[in-house]
C-alpha cells in the first residue's frame, strides 16, 4: 500500500513528536515508528533535561560546560544554538503541562549532574524522558493533520534525481509498501544495539544512520561512542541504567573494599564527564579483580526511594535495595555523537532529506555529549529542522571540512553464513567498545566486511524478516564506527585507542564525514 503525505517523519521520539507537531501547520504528516509510538530512547531517558533556566545560570555558563565536555571537538555554532533557544522549548514544555519536579515556590526543581557547574537539570523524578514522550504523544495523537503508522519498519529511503522522496516500509498492520512525501525527516534515534552491552531499548539499532548511508548521504563522527559509566551489572538481570543524577545527588563509587577510588583517576571525582568517568571504573575494576559499586548509603534513604522510584524499583527487582545496598555497575554503550551530517537546520547533503536528535551530527556534542543535552538536542533540533521543512529549499550548510569516500572491500571473500545479531553484537563490544586499539578494530571490520554482502544480496528477500533488518541495521553501522575508529589515530572524549592515547589537537582537532558506496 502507497502512502502519501506533505511531509514523513521517521521515528517517533522526542525529535520525530516535535517536528510533527510544526509540519502539521503546513500540511499532511506521516509519521512511521517501528515499535508502539512511545517506544524510544526518549522514554529511557532517566535524568532529565538540561537547560539554563535557574537564578545563577546562562546560556553561556551551559555552553562552557557544553564545550569542556565535548573535549575540543564540539561545533561552537551549534552548542549556542543549543544552549540559547533551549529555554524557549523547554518553556513551552512547561506551558503545555510537563510534570517537572517542583520546588515549594512553584518553580521547577533543578538537579545537577556530571560536569554540569551548576543545577540546571529539569526532571520528572527519575523518568523524565518518559514525560516529554507522554506530553508530545498526548497532542500528535490527537492531530487531525498528523497519521501515525506504528508496528511500521522503514527498510529503506527512495531517492530520485539526488533527492530523497520517501521510503519504503513494511509492517504487521499496514503490510508493506512506500511513503512518498516532499520532504522527509529521520527522527530514529541512536544505535547503542549495535554493542552487546548496552543501556538502549531494543528498537535502538540505527536504522536511520544505516539508511542515510546506503543511499549516499554523509555521516559523520561515528568513532564517538559514549560508554555511561553506571549501569547495574547483576548476574542473570538485565542491564539498567543507574541515571547520572543519582551521583549528583552525591552517590558515592566504591570499589570491593568500600573505598572511594574517583579522585585517584579523575580531579572531579563521581562528577567527571562519562568517559572520564567510564575508564576509571575498568581500570579500578581491572587493578583489583573485583566490582565496582554505587552506594547512596550515606544519604537520606526516604530522599532515595522518593527522588528515584524508577530506579529504585529496577534493583527491587534485581534482589537490591537502592538507598542501603551497594549496586555493582560497569560501562555500557549509551549514546551515539555521531551520525547523520546534517547543518543547523536539519538539512543532510541529501536534496529533501533532514536529520535531528541522536541520529544526526550538528557537531553539537563533540567528542562526548554533557549529560541531560540530549533531550534538549531533540527538542531544539527537531522544531529547527521542522521549520526548515517548511520553507523554500536550499542546500544544506554543511561544515565539516574532510570528506572520504568509500566501499566494503570487494577482495575480501565474503562469510558462508549470515551473522546474527549476538555475532555482531559481540564483534563490536571486543573490539571496538569503551577501550579500543588498531588490531582489534581491524579484526571487527575484516568479520563485517565479509558478513555484509550476503545482507545485502538478501536484504530484498527478507525485508519482511524483523530479525534480519535489525541484523542488517546494526551490521551497516558497526561498520561505519569501526572505519571511522581505525582512521582516527588519537584519543578524543569517547574514542580511546590505547595504542594512541593521547588527545593529539595537530592532527585530529576535526571532524571527518563518511559518504559509502556500494561496489
Amino acid at each position: 500500500m502507497d502512502v502519501r503525505g506533505d511531509f514523513l517523519v521517521i521515528g517517533s521520539g522526542i525529535a520525530g513528536l516535535r517536528a510533527a507537531l510544526t509540519l502539521a501547520e503546513s500540511g499532511d504528516v506521516v509519521v512511521l515508528t517501528k515499535a508502539d509510538a512511545t517506544e524510544s530512547n526518549t522514554g529511557y531517558a532517566q535524568g532529565g533535561i538540561a537547560a539554563a533556566v535557574g537564578p545563577d545560570d546562562s546560556p553561556e555558563l551551559h555552553a562552557r560546560d557544553t564545550l569542556a565536555a565535548g573535549d575540543g571537538l564540539c561545533d561552537a555554532e551549534a552548542v549556542d544554538v543549543l544552549v540559547h533557544e533551549g529555554p524557549k522549548y523547554v518553556g513551552e514544555l512547561l506551558a503545555w503541562g510537563a510534570a517537572f519536579d517542583r520546588e515549594t515556590d512553584g518553580t521547577p526543581a533543578l538537579a545537577r549532574e556530571a560536569a554540569h557547574s551548576v543545577r540546571r537539570v529539569l526532571h520528572a523524578h527519575d523518568a523524565t524522558g518518559r514525560e516529554i514522550g507522554r506530553l508530545l504523544w498526548s497532542r500528535v495523537s490527537v492531530h487531525p493533520r498528523i497519521r501515525v503508522l506504528q508496528d511500521t519498519h522503514a527498510t529503506e529511503l527512495v531517492t530520485a534525481d539526488g533527492a530523497c522522496t520517501g521510503a519504503r516500509y513494511v509492517g504487521g498492520r499496514t503490510g508493506a509498501g512506500s511513503i512518498i512525501a516532499a520532504r522527509t525527516l529521520l527522527a530514529t534515534g541512536g544505535a547503542g544495539q549495535v554493542f552487546r552491552e548496552t543501556t538502549n531499548p531494543p528498537v535502538a539499532t540505527g536504522d536511520g544512520i544505516a539508511m542515510a548511508a546506503e543511499v549516499g548521504a554523509r555521516v559523520a563522527d561515528l568513532e564517538f561512542v559514549q560508554f555511561h559509566p553506571t549501569v547495574m551489572n547483576v548476574k542473570g538481570a538485565q542491564r539498567f541504567l543507574l541515571s547520572e543524577a543519582l551521583r549528583g545527588e552525591g552517590a558515592h563509587l566504591v570499589n570491593e573494599a568500600g573505598e572511594r577510588f574517583m579522585t585517584r583517576y579523575e580531579y572531579a571525582g563521581e562528577l567527571a564527564s562519562r568517559d572520564l568517568v567510564s575508564r576509571a571504573i575498568v581500570h579500578e575494576m581491572a587493578r583489583t579483580a573485583a566490582p565496582v559499586y554505587l552506594s547512596m548509603a550515606h544519604l537520606n534513604h526516604d530522599f532515595v526511594r522518593e527522588r528515584f522510584p524508577t530506579i529504585a524499583k529496577a534493583c527491587a527487582q534485581a534482589g537490591l535495595e537502592l538507598a542501603t545496598d551497594r549496586i555493582p555497575v560497569s560501562p555500557a554503550a549509551h549514546y551515539i555523537m555521531g551520525g547523520v551530517e546534517t547543518d543547523l537546520d536539519g538539512r543532510t547533503s541529501l536534496d529533501a532529506l533532514f536529520a535531528a536528535g541522536e541520529v544526526a551530527c550538528t557537531g553539537v556534542h563533540g567528542a562526548n555529549r554533557l549529560a541531560s543535552n540530549s533531550l534538549l538536542e531533540g527538542l531544539v533540533f527537531g522544531a529547527r529542522a521542522a521549520d526548515a521543512m517548511t520553507t523554500p529549499a536550499r542546500a544544506a550548510q554543511l561544515r565539516h571540512a574532510d570528506v572520504a569516500t568509500w566501499a566494503p572491500d570487494a577482495r575480501r571473500p565474503p562469510a558462508i553464513d549470515v551473522p546474527s545479531a549476538d555475532d555482531v553484537r559481540d564483534v563490536m563490544w571486543r573490539n571496538c567498545g569503551l577501550l579500543r586499539d588498531g588490531r582489534g578494530i581491524e579484526q571487527a571490520i575484516l568479520r563485517l566486511e565479509q558478513w555484509y554482502p550476503l545482507l545485502r544480496t538478501a536484504r530484498a528477500a527478507r525485508a519482511a524478516d524483523h530479525e534480519f533488518r535489525r541484523v542488517s541495521s546494526i551490521a551497516m553501522v558497526g561498520l561505519l564506527i569501526a572505519r571511522a575508529a581505525l582512521r582516527r589515530e588519537e584519543s578524543r572524549g569517547g574514542h580511546f585507542r590505547s595504542d594512541f592515547p593521547s588527545r593529539d589537537d595537530i592532527n585530529w582537532k576535526k571532524h571527518v564525514a563518511d559518504v559509502f558506496t556500494r561496489t
